[in-house]
């Protein structure tokens, strides 16, 4: 792998564990549309799947309204506070990584709204040199579409973009756009195969060696 002047990173069960946060809230948007609420693991299960339609298998509908995003926000916006936290060592991770001289971004399946909000709480909405959700592209992950944009937003050569996932959407989008990839497997889906980094401080160390010096 050739030095690295951006790293991507994705947001859910990567840098933040919501696995409370978006169970709960894909479980109220269920119960306003009259159905029963969901084991938690098969959420979580199925959030990174990229052979489900998630609006089909969580809703039972052909695709997201925005009616749905509001209840789902509506849940996020009054419990994140309660139920969202960085993995430990994450924080320490972004800023040692932008102090090597890379570029960070953000390439989340997350609405906008939830995702700024999000980093607004966290208090890492500053150290991001660019974030790109759900709402803005029009395929997201597993595409590659998130990652593209990205590079060239920030007009830097794939080939020095570095992409960390937790997921098989993660993999996928990287391996379209023609990303290198690097997988975590503290988060919670059950799609990300072997081989994973399993610490943060792995990550870290691994991270240094590619970035600027």
């Amino acid at each position: 792998m050739s030095k690295k002047e951006l790293i991507i990173f994705d947001m859910d069960g990567t840098l933040i564990d919501s696995s409370q946060t978006v169970a709960n809230a894909i479980n109220f948007v269920r119960q306003r549309i009259g159905l029963p609420p969901m084991d938690r693991k098969k959420i979580l299960e199925a959030v990174n799947n990229p052979n489900l339609n998630p609006a089909e298998y969580f809703y039972e509908i052909e695709k997201f309204e925005p009616i749905h995003e509001e209840w789902f926000m509506e849940y996020y916006s009054k419990y994140h506070d309660k139920e969202l936290k960085l993995f430990d060592g994450v924080l320490d991770l972004l800023y040692e990584i932008k102090a090597k001289g890379c570029k960070l971004a953000l390439a989340t399946n997350a609405y906008r709204r939830s995702t700024i909000e999000t980093l607004k709480y966290l208090k890492i909405d500053n150290i991001f040199d660019e974030v790109v959700c759900y709402d803005d592209v029009k395929r997201a992950k597993p595409y590659p579409d998130m990652l593209l944009y990205i590079c060239q937003k920030l007009n830097i050569s794939k080939n020095k973009a570095l992409f960390v996932g937790d997921g098989s959407k993660d993999r996928q989008a990287s391996k379209s756009a023609e990303i290198d990839f690097v997988l975590v497997s503290w988060g919670y889906s059950a799609n990300v195969g072997e081989g994973g980094i399993t610490s943060v401080a792995e990550l870290k160390s691994l991270l240094f060696e590619y970035c600027q010096r």
